[in-house]
């Protein structure tokens, strides 16, 4: 590989790393996406058809377009992605899904929180700086709107700039496993790097994360409230 695999989504497990003793279980890849991106359809169907920047279930390139690997091939072979897909993100699916269906079979009830994180600018993906936070929920369709106040109202209640739905509505995993009706939420939280990294986007800054920890506190436990 040419460069640091800087689209990976950094730190975040520590970021959340209160969750567990708030009662939520955390489940978090280990690899990154430059080895198969977990949050894509896994025939790589593209989840945008506005121009953006569109990167394969096994990428070739960084979100600007570059080359990841020496050789600078163009694409992943399919006998490769299949190998990727049956050791990486086959079972992580699986146990999302089994960890999922535990919870509501205990409570009658479960809300995904997908977690991720991106750099302040991304021009290939949106000509503007991506703005603090971002929720997704399909566009209404992931979540009650309850839960979505919730979420909304949370996070906007802080001096973070809030986006909702764009541009991004909530990836793959957040579209896969929701289903409102039954009491099977899901919402997809995207923020930039500079809200708990430093400015250069490579390292954890503790008073950022912990100003950012806080409000995410406060926003899942309004959320599990919400829920009931």
């Amino acid at each position: 590989m040419i460069n640091a695999p800087d689209d990976t989504d950094w730190f975040v497990h520590r970021l959340y790393d209160f969750a567990p003793a708030m009662g939520i279980t955390i489940i978090h890849a280990v690899y990154s996406r430059w080895v198969i991106d977990l949050n894509r359809d896994p025939q790589s169907k593209p989840l945008y058809t506005d121009g953006r920047i569109i990167t394969a279930l096994c990428p070739a390139t960084d979100f600007f377009g570059a080359p990841i690997y020496n050789d600078e091939r163009k694409e992943v072979q399919p006998d490769e992605v299949q190998r990727r897909t049956e050791k990486y993100y086959t079972p992580y699916h699986h146990k999302l899904r089994e960890l999922l269906s535990d919870i509501k079979r205990e409570f009658g009830k479960v809300l995904l929180w997908e977690c991720h994180s991106i750099r302040q600018a991304v021009p290939t993906i949106n000509k503007e700086a991506f703005p603090d936070l971002i929720l997704g929920d399909v566009d209404g369709a992931s979540a009650s709107a309850s839960i979505i106040d919730a979420a909304m109202n949370t996070l906007g209640s802080s001096h973070y700039q809030l986006s909702h739905n764009y541009p991004f509505k909530g990836g793959y995993i957040t579209r896969q496993f929701c289903d409102p009706k039954n009491n099977e939420h899901a919402l997809q939280l995207e923020m930039s790097k500079v809200n708990y990294m430093d400015d250069s986007e490579t390292r954890y800054d503790e008073p950022r994360a912990n100003e950012m920890r806080t409000l995410l506190q406060k926003t899942l436990s309004n959320l599990a409230d919400t829920l009931g």
